[in-house]
């Protein structure tokens, strides 16, 4: 599926250099020992900026619900209709969830519960690596 292409800011480009790494880098507070996503310039929490720190994430999560699109105003995601919108908990940020469209699981054949795999797919108008989850078989 194409996916359009995100414009990193200097909030943001932290976490889109390292997908280009192939890597999850995620904000975390030292303060109140929690995850954050997306990226704010303090934390939703205790609105520290001082505590905020990027962190590695391994990616590794579980299917916790999802919706299937069948009719997106999005051009570039339109040939790809139906398409699934997952939401994944994170194993390694416990209370955060991303969201993925499943790359390789059919449209209304998501498997609630089942383990997921972090991989980074190219987006074609710039080349930046943007995250997606696979279904562990």
């Amino acid at each position: 599926m194409p996916k359009q292409s995100p414009v990193p800011n200097d909030l943001d480009r932290p976490f889109w250099d390292a997908c280009n790494d192939e890597r999850l880098v995620l904000q975390y507070c030292d303060s109140c020992t929690r995850w954050q996503h997306p990226p704010e310039a303090v934390c939703y929490e205790c609105k520290s900026a001082e505590k905020l720190r990027w962190r590695e994430n391994s990616g590794a999560g579980v299917i916790y619900s999802f919706g299937v699109i069948y009719d997106t105003p999005i051009a570039s995601l339109q040939f790809d209709q139906p398409y699934n919108v997952a939401v994944i908990d994170l194993d390694d940020a416990p209370g955060l969830n991303v969201m993925s469209h499943l790359p390789g699981t059919p449209a209304d054949a998501v498997p609630i519960g089942a383990k997921v795999r972090l991989i980074f797919e190219t987006t074609p108008a710039t080349g930046q690596k943007v995250p997606e989850w696979q279904v562990v078989s």
